[in-house]
C-alpha cells in the first residue's frame, strides 16, 4: 500500500477552488479581452478594468488549468477558451458558466441539507425575471450540442408537428425547424420560462412556425394535434413516481403512431457512467427536491408500464443521448 497517495483526494476536495476560478474569469471578461489578442498583464489589467494584482491571479489559474497560454510575458487564449469561451465561435459557453456561478454554485452550499432531508433546501430556485433568464440562456447553452444532435440523427421527415415539453427557450425546436422545413412547433413550458421564449423567438425567422403556450403538464391540458413529442432534460427533474404520471399524461393527449422523444443523461445500470452524469444527480436533486438520473432499463421499464412501446437508443452530443418510443 506505499504506492497510495492522498493525491486525488487533494485534486477531487479543491475541484470547487477550480471551478470558481473559471466562473470569475469569465465573469470579468478574461477570455473576450483576451479574444483581441495576445497581452501582457498590464495591457490585460487595462483590458478588463480590475486591479493588477487580482488579475494576475485570474489570468495564472487559467494558465494552470490550461485554458490560458503564457509566452514569455505575454498571455493568450488556449484552443478550449478559443473555441468555447471567447465570443467568437459558434458554440457559447460564457453563458452556461454564468448560470453555474449565478444560480447553481450558491445551491450546492446546500447539498448536505438536501442529501440528509431528502428534499430541496428552503427558497431554493424562487426566480426573480432576471434568475429565469440567466437560467433558461445558460440550460440552451449546456443543451446546445443535444438540439443539434437530435435535429441531425434523428429522422424527423415521417413527422408533421412537433411539441417540445418543458423546451425553456425553444431551442430544441429551433433547431429541428431549421433542418425540416415542413415541420412546425409547440413549445408548452411554465409562465416564466414561456416568457423568456417568446422574447427570444422576437425577430426570429421561426417566430411564425413556432407556438408558445403556458401550462404544467401535471395540471393543465397537454397540446394536441403532434406526431412527436421532445421531452429534454425534464426526466431528471422529477422522482420515478413522477416520471410515469407524465409519460401516461402525454400518452393521453396523442394518437396513435405519436413518437416520443427523451432526451436526458441517461445512465448505466449503477448510475455511476458517465461521470458527468453522477455528479449532476446533486444539482438534479438541489433542483426539485425529487430529481436524479436515471438509467435507460429503468426509463424502458416506465414506458412498458405506462403503453408505449420502447423502439431505440441513439447517442447525442456529449453524455447525452435519445430514447425513442410510440405509442401503439
Amino acid at each position: 500500500m506505499t504506492d497510495v497517495t492522498p493525491a486525488r483526494i487533494f485534486e477531487v476536495a479543491t475541484g470547487f477552488m477550480a471551478a470558481k476560478h473559471l466562473f470569475v474569469a469569465n465573469e470579468v471578461g478574461l477570455f473576450e479581452k483576451l479574444a483581441k489578442g495576445p497581452a501582457t498583464l498590464d495591457e490585460l489589467t487595462e483590458r478588463i478594468g480590475i486591479p493588477r494584482r487580482t488579475t494576475r491571479i485570474v489570468v495564472d489559474a487559467m494558465v494552470a488549468l490550461g485554458f490560458v497560454e503564457r509566452q514569455g510575458d505575454r498571455y493568450q487564449n488556449g484552443p478550449v477558451a478559443d473555441s468555447f469561451l471567447s465570443g467568437r465561435a459558434p458554440t457559447d459557453l460564457r453563458l452556461l458558466l454564468r448560470y453555474f456561478n449565478r444560480l447553481l454554485y450558491p445551491t450546492w452550499m446546500k447539498l448536505e441539507e438536501a442529501v440528509r432531508t431528502g428534499q430541496t433546501p428552503s427558497q431554493q430556485f424562487q426566480f426573480t425575471e432576471e434568475d429565469q433568464r440567466l437560467f433558461s440562456e445558460g440550460v440552451e447553452a449546456f443543451s446546445a450540442g443535444q438540439a443539434q444532435a437530435l435535429a441531425a440523427n434523428y429522422d424527423f421527415s415521417r413527422h408533421r408537428s412537433v411539441l417540445d415539453l418543458g423546451g425553456g427557450t425553444g431551442s430544441f425546436l429551433i433547431a429541428v425547424l431549421s433542418q425540416h422545413s415542413g415541420l412546425d412547433g409547440t413549445l408548452f413550458e411554465l409562465p416564466g420560462a414561456a416568457a423568456v421564449a417568446r422574447q427570444r423567438l422576437v425577430g426570429s425567422p421561426f417566430a411564425g412556425r413556432i407556438r408558445v403556450e403556458e401550462g404544467d403538464f401535471f395540471k393543465t391540458s397537454i397540446p394536441g394535434g403532434h406526431d412527436a413529442i421532445i421531452v429534454a432534460n425534464v426526466i431528471h427533474v422529477f422522482s420515478s413516481e413522477r416520471n410515469l404520471e407524465l409519460l401516461r399524461r402525454i400518452r393521453e393527449f396523442v394518437s396513435d403512431g405519436s413518437r416520443l422523444l427523451l432526451v436526458d443523461l441517461w445512465t448505466d445500470p449503477t448510475h455511476t457512467q458517465p461521470l458527468f452524469a453522477a455528479l449532476m444527480a446533486g444539482a438534479f436533486l438541489l433542483r426539485s427536491g425529487e430529481g436524479d438520473v436515471y438509467s435507460e432499463e429503468e426509463v424502458r421499464a416506465w414506458l412498458k408500464t405506462t403503453g408505449w412501446r420502447p423502439l431505440e437508443r441513439k447517442p447525442l452530443a456529449g453524455p447525452a443521448s435519445l430514447i425513442v418510443a410510440e405509442k401503439g
